[in-house]
């Protein structure tokens, strides 16, 4: 909703306005059928959340810059706010890239999420390039950074498939040696008798 109101009070971005557009109406839509589905309790939290953040924050935002700011540094201020939320959504697997390099697992980050944020990011760079604005641009070089130390640490840690199961074979295989190892000595009892 930042960047529809950054688009709002700028001039001549009417792709940033429809394409934001487009982007609140399917958050929207997701978070209507989350709520529909939800138990109770994160039905509530999330309310909380939906209340406080894009309804609270936002308002105070809009009311804020109103009072405060005319003209183009209301742009810049919205334009600076909007590159600190940006920016915020961009650091957040931050905390996801550590727990996979400290686990040596990328179980909990999807290279596909990745790869499209990094693409989104590039894309929005480029959009940012091309109407000269820095608002756009900055944040999604850090987005395309961010992005591709992603799909770097899921290179690194990622486990070839063939590599597991060999690897459970070969335990499988140590664990049976004893069992291995008595039913031959049975076998030789066996003929012996």
């Amino acid at each position: 909703m930042l960047w529809l109101y950054y688009a709002l009070i700028k001039t001549e971005v009417i792709l940033l306005i429809i394409i934001n557009s487009i982007g609140c109406v399917i958050e929207a839509m997701y978070i209507s059928i989350f709520l529909v589905y939800a138990h109770k309790k994160a039905k509530i939290y999330t309310a909380k959340l939906i209340l406080l953040l894009d309804v609270g924050v936002f308002l105070l935002i809009v009311l804020v810059t109103f009072l405060i700011s005319t003209g183009d540094t209301r742009v810049k201020v919205v334009g600076w706010i909007c590159v600190g939320f940006t920016v915020s959504v961009f650091v957040a697997p931050l905390s996801i890239m550590k727990l996979v390099i400290t686990t040596k697992s990328v179980e909990f980050m999807p290279i596909f999420l990745s790869f499209f944020l990094t693409l989104c990011a590039v894309a929005w760079f480029f959009y940012g390039l091309l109407i000269k604005d820095i608002y756009v641009m900055l944040p999604n070089v850090l987005g395309f950074i961010f992005g591709m130390a992603q799909m770097i640490l899921y290179i690194i840690y990622k486990k070839p498939k063939n590599a597991i199961s060999d690897e459970k074979m070969k335990n499988a295989s140590v664990n049976k040696e004893p069992e291995l190892e008595e039913a031959k000595m049975m076998d030789e009892i066996t003929i012996a008798v």
